[in-house]
């Protein structure tokens, strides 16, 4: 029923968490998921060095793919590229690192649109996902990070929630050459953080326990289907229930 079989599917970002599951979940359902980052451990077929923070790098990347395949049904803007000082408190930040945080990430997603959706519009078709997260839609409990060095990241609010609105814009901006525009907002992921953390973060959420990347992943392949084809210009919450309480 819910089909992506025989799609060109892209996801950038492909080489990280949520990425790799996302490309392998894909090629196991018949798509040819093509797998972007700017570096890969060990490269396959299908898998293309891509920065997203330079232009002419996602022109060419998107030109070899349409020279390849003719088309691309469908694309995942995934990547979450930072500095290596990310996670600093915020009385800590500087103005720097906060712009060029903002200039790699959302500036990045930008220029994904911008080249991904003009292609779009030449085929008269597609559907294009902005990952972003609940920290884009609500503030941080920086309660669960007692006892740790983890935080939640200023900019990254900033950024997850401008990317919430600049999808709404561009749902309604491309609605007209039927594309579909969309964003995922997971909650918490679980990756191997401090027993302290999932332990806070689990007594608080709804379902008791934080997210998988297969629960995300399943929202990401519902809205590359044809099925969700009356979906555009949505935030789909992915968070066992984190932003109802």
């Amino acid at each position: 029923m819910f089909s992506i079989k025989n799609k060109i599917i892209v996801v950038t970002g492909g080489n990280g968490l949520l990425g790799k599951k996302m490309i392998s979940t894909f090629r196991e359902n018949g798509a040819i998921a093509i797998s972007v980052d700017i570096h890969f451990d060990e490269q396959v077929e299908d898998d293309y060095v891509m920065d997203i923070t330079n232009e002419d790098s996602v022109k060419s990347i998107v030109n070899s793919i349409i020279k390849k395949y003719d088309k691309i049904d469908g694309w995942v803007n995934n990547a979450y590229p930072r500095t290596s000082d990310w996670g600093n408190k915020f009385e800590n930040i500087l103005i720097d690192s906060w712009r060029k945080n903002v200039d790699m990430h959302l500036n990045g997603y930008f220029i994904c649109c911008q080249v991904v959706l003009e292609q779009m519009k030449k085929q008269g078709f597609g559907s294009l996902i902005n990952m972003s997260s609940i920290y884009g839609i609500i503030a941080p409990d920086f309660t669960i990070y007692k006892g740790t060095e983890m935080t939640m990241p200023a900019a990254y609010a900033a950024i997850k929630g401008g990317i919430n609105n600049f999808t709404r814009y561009l749902a309604s901006y491309y609605g007209t050459y039927q594309i579909r525009i969309n964003t995922i907002s997971p909650g918490g992921i679980f990756d191997n953080q401090p027993e302290s953390f999932v332990n806070s973060y689990n007594s608080k959420v709804p379902l008791k326990r934080m997210g998988n990347p297969e629960d995300v992943v399943s929202a990401v392949f519902y809205l590359l289907t044809d099925k969700s084809s009356y979906i555009t210009g949505h935030n789909l919450v992915v968070d066992g229930g984190w932003s109802i309480i």
